[in-house]
């Protein structure tokens, strides 16, 4: 299975900026569907970023925040080659892991 989360990590000088989009529903748990059944709610608890074992990045998120979340933030002291690690768990425990390496 592919994974639910596309990032680009790059480094200029010292500072790492980081975009990734995370596919996944984000229900709220307050819309119905065409049925008028109310859809139960499914979204991201926390997205985490961790570069060299240490967090770089973490959001602890609800039902607040939209379809397919982007988000974008910069660090400092990744260099080119350095592995990001990029996890997420939602509140119906689905989970998702990658990788990238900071160009």
């Amino acid at each position: 299975m592919a994974s639910s989360i596309r990032v680009r990590a790059t480094s200029n000088g010292d500072i790492t900026e980081v975009q990734a989009l995370i596919q996944h529903p984000m229900d709220t748990g307050l819309v119905k569907d065409p049925k008028g059944e109310l859809i139960p709610a499914h979204y991201i608890q926390q997205l985490k970023f961790e570069w060299n074992g240490k967090d770089v990045f973490v959001a602890d998120w609800g039902t607040a925040v939209s379809k397919d979340p982007y988000v974008k933030f910069s660090f400092k002291g990744a260099k080119k080659g350095d592995e990001l690690k990029i996890s997420w768990t939602d509140n119906k425990g689905g989970s998702d892991t990658t990788t990238a390496k900071i160009a």
